[in-house]
């Protein structure tokens, strides 16, 4: 507690009492901010990897089946192609009509113009020629047929 001194006569301001001077707020408290902070990069950390879903595929299995690296053009087809006539380009949906032009215009600056094409086990061997035969009109030079090695998830 501080006390203001008068200068006249010694005494603590009026009528003897001291006077209080109330401390300035001139600091914020961010402990309550810190802690919200903390709980929601928590909650963010813990959600973040169940939202990143991938496109489901039950790929057919092959003993021989090699593994892919370095930077490829990937179609899929789900076993909803029947259906709705749409395919993924990467993890974008694509109707079937507008794949040769997406495909195309990808393989533009594309030094090696090869494509890996993912099928769904239900899906039709006609289907998968109708989707490879687009994707050979749009400029494509090899088409690789996607599969998982046996005991693979």
């Amino acid at each position: 507690m501080k006390l203001h001194m008068s200068a006249e006569n010694g005494s603590a301001g009026r009528g003897g009492r001291g006077r209080r001077v109330a401390p300035s707020l001139n600091e914020i408290n961010v402990v309550p901010l810190v802690d919200v902070m903390l709980v929601l990069l928590i909650i963010f950390m813990i959600t973040a990897p169940m939202m990143q879903r991938g496109i489901e595929v039950n790929l057919p299995v092959a003993r021989r089946a090699q593994a892919i690296t370095g930077e490829r053009v990937e179609v899929t087809v789900p076993i909803t192609y029947r259906q709705d006539r749409r395919v993924f380009l990467g993890a974008e949906s694509v109707r079937i009509e507008v794949l040769q032009e997406r495909v195309r215009q990808k393989m533009e600056n594309a030094v090696q113009k090869d494509v890996f094409l993912r099928g769904d086990r239900g899906v039709s061997l006609g289907e998968v020629i109708e989707v490879t035969d687009l994707l050979k009109a749009a400029g494509v030079e090899h088409v690789g047929l996607v599969t998982k090695a046996p005991g693979e998830r």
